[in-house]
């Protein structure tokens, strides 16, 4: 399959845990290719007192590989700047303020949470990006036991106005049987949104969205498929919520 969007991913250099050097980043984005994907938006970490990287240096290093991607892949890859904000009580202000990107210059904002995080804090969070016109994207929703341990918990917040992201080494089982029988009971309940790769390296974390949509393919049929990593994503880069 063509022309794929990958949502989530850390292939910007040296601004976060993802790619360590600009030659290792061409390499994610050439791997990227070769699986059919030609929309990317580049999420990197923002977390307080982890990943504070400078906005200033990240607008740099996506601009310096955006043009070295044109010239050694081609100007159909297209990239897009985004991040992936783990949430805290002033993220709206910070949002606002353009302190941190939103995905894609949209309204879609891709939020992280702590693997101990409380369904109750998530869905307060949610709720306050939701009321100050942010669309929520609830990153790698398979990560926070106390929220995928109910499916009620899930449907609260995509009432909310939140979408469920997961990644796709999730769905392919690299989590374990647990992790990739929850992946498969979302899509059977239609209420996945969106896949991402969450790649960060070439030899651990790699971009992989390839097999997974040969997985999804063969399990959910193409018109599914395509809606997942096409049509959806779509939305984001055009910013309809």
């Amino acid at each position: 399959m063509k022309n794929l969007f990958d949502i989530h991913c850390h292939i910007i250099p040296g601004v976060d845990d993802g790619a360590r050097t600009m030659e290792m980043a061409l390499k994610m984005l050439q791997m990227e290719y070769e699986d059919g994907v030609r929309s990317i938006i580049l999420t990197p970490h923002y977390r307080r007192e982890m990943f504070e990287t400078p906005k200033e240096k990240i607008e740099r290093q996506f601009a310096l590989l955006k043009e070295k991607s044109e010239a050694t892949i081609g100007s159909d890859l297209r990239l897009y700047l985004g991040c992936e904000f783990h949430a805290n009580m002033s993220m709206v202000e910070t949002l606002s303020s353009r302190e941190r990107p939103t995905m894609a210059g949209s309204d879609y904002v891709l939020t992280e949470f702590s693997q101990a995080t409380d369904f109750s804090f998530a869905r307060e969070r949610i709720y306050d990006l939701v009321s100050h016109g942010f669309i929520p994207i609830v990153a790698h929703v398979e990560r926070y036991p106390q929220i995928r341990k109910d499916f009620e918990n899930l449907e609260a917040l995509r009432e909310i106005g939140a979408y469920l992201q997961v990644n796709a080494g999730s769905i392919l089982g690299e989590e374990g049987f647990q992790i990739r029988r929850f992946c498969k009971k979302l899509m059977k309940n239609d209420m996945l949104d969106f896949v991402g790769s969450d790649c960060h390296r070439t030899n651990k974390r790699t971009p992989n969205l390839g097999p997974c949509v040969e997985y999804m393919e063969k399990k959910m049929g193409k018109a599914y498929t395509e809606r997942i990593f096409i049509r959806n994503p779509q939305k984001i880069t055009e910013n309809i919520g």
